[in-house]
């Protein structure tokens, strides 16, 4: 149920041979080769590469699998480069990214000019916090080869370290840069879209989300952005076809998550009971899974006002795997619903370190300050959400002017 793809383009090596065919297409001829010379280690790691590709496009963790046994079996006769690279991507995607670095940094010392394996290293470096390093490899790739897979990565560093329009600029070359991929290029307009929308540029984000669908029409990510701009504006209805719209191509849980609060504020309460109903299946899944980390779900349930030491114990969990920004947020929010507040401070100290241009992490530790007492800090972060982006989330940004109003009431 966790699809890691928080914010790098995995590049397959079938898209730079068949750009314009499906990947559906694509893995009914590999499948063809792999029929007619089994021992072909080079059909193999393709087809490997079109599961890996349709698992991003469907967050379908079968296709994970497959492609994970082909690997395993390719790398037991021979440690074929393209089986190496593709293997570091099974394991970002497993989350399993102190492996990943390992794997990935290994191949850097074998093949110093492989810009992929530097791409994979600095991007396990990120998950786990080590935001020096990742830069460095970040870097090391833009020097090697300017393009689709290094500007994107080193926008989408650019921005979560604090500065926003070289992030943006950076991401706009990497949609240039993808113009034959179509569903790679969606993504970068999606991503595109996200810095615009975080940094209160509606217009924009919705305009990038519009050619994100335009170029890939079964983008779930796009028709979900676009709800959440409709949501910012007060266009409620709308906001929820755009979500269910998002939810009828790909499950994700925080659609449903999404879609309770908005079925919940038109006074929807089957429907936004259906929701929670799916978020807790999920849940379950997880277990029966023996899967303990999902910050997703943890801030569902924080947001929720629900099942509060489950969120917790999932925001812990993944702690323990990551220690990027958006998780010590997560872990903030989760302790701050918990009571926790000390604790929930100092992790929303460190979110906020590099000055992410995120109105969640200000909202996050106005809301913690303020159980603190500590009003004028609370009232500062609550300011800065919401003149960074006054629709972050349409149900959380009505709490922080809710907040605040009763702050001005009391001081006076």
């Amino acid at each position: 149920m966790k699809l890691w793809f928080s914010g790098f383009i995995l590049a397959v090596g079938a898209f730079a041979q068949l750009p314009t065919v499906t990947t559906d297409q694509q893995i009914t001829l590999y499948q063809s080769w792999v029929t007619k010379d089994p021992a072909s280690i080079s059909n193999r790691t393709l087809l490997a590469g079109a599961y890996i590709q349709k698992t991003r496009e469907t967050t379908d963790f079968g296709y994970l699998d497959r492609a994970s046994k082909i690997l395993e079996a390719v790398l037991s006769e021979h440690q074929d480069y393209e089986a190496l690279r593709l293997r570091n991507i099974v394991e970002l995607t497993l989350h399993h990214f102190s492996k990943a670095a390992e794997y990935a940094g290994a191949m850097t010392q074998r093949w110093p000019g492989d810009v992929q394996s530097w791409g994979t290293l600095g991007d396990a470096r990120l998950e786990m916090g080590q935001y020096d390093a990742a830069r460095a490899a970040f870097a090391k790739m833009l020097e090697l080869k300017p393009g689709l897979m290094s500007y994107n990565r080193m926008g989408f560093y650019r921005f979560i370290t604090g500065d926003p329009d070289s992030g943006i600029e950076l991401m706009k070359k990497a949609v240039d840069a993808a113009a034959k991929y179509p569903e790679n290029k969606a993504w970068c307009l999606v991503e595109l879209g996200n810095m615009y929308f975080k940094t209160g540029l509606w217009d924009d984000a919705e305009q990038s989300y519009n050619q994100a669908i335009a170029v890939f029409p079964s983008s779930h990510a796009a028709f979900a952005a676009l709800g959440a701009v409709a949501a910012a504006r007060g266009d409620l209805q709308p906001a929820i076809e755009k979500y269910q719209r998002a939810q009828s191509i790909t499950p994700m849980i925080q659609y449903a998550g999404a879609l309770f609060d908005l079925y919940t504020a038109i006074g929807k309460t089957s429907e936004a009971a259906q929701q929670a109903d799916l978020v807790d299946l999920v849940t379950k899944l997880e277990g029966a899974a023996n899967q303990k980390a999902n910050r997703t779900l943890s801030l569902i349930y924080a947001n929720q006002n629900r099942n509060l030491a489950r969120s917790l114990e999932f925001a812990q969990a993944d702690f323990q795997l990551r220690q990027d920004v958006y998780t010590y947020d997560a872990l903030a929010w989760a302790l701050y619903k918990n009571q926790r507040f000390e604790e929930a401070s100092r992790a929303s100290a460190e979110a906020l370190k590099f000055g992410a241009p995120e109105a969640l992490f200000f909202y996050h530790a106005g809301m913690i300050a303020n159980a603190l007492g500590n009003t004028g800090v609370a009232r500062k972060y609550l300011d800065q959400a919401l003149a960074l982006n006054a629709g972050f989330d349409f149900h959380q940004a009505s709490i922080a002017r809710d907040t605040l109003k009763r702050m001005q009431l009391d001081s006076k």
